[in-house]
């Protein structure tokens, strides 16, 4: 069966590391990582407040 997701094994990730360094600098990671937590956070309250309404329909007051 194949996969359809790649998973990098422990020695991928030091070329995985490398080649984003190369990519985007040194200077530019931070802010490719603030970039991914935000977009990470906005997901997770998105989920929240769809979660949150799921609730407030089922328990009509």
């Amino acid at each position: 069966m194949q996969h359809l997701l790649f998973i990098p094994n422990g020695w991928e990730w030091p070329i995985i590391l490398i080649v984003v360094l190369l990519l985007f600098g040194g200077k530019k990671i931070p802010e490719l990582m603030k970039g991914i937590g935000k977009g990470i956070r906005g997901f997770k309250d998105g989920m929240k407040e769809i979660e949150n309404d799921i609730k407030s329909d089922d328990n009509p007051q």
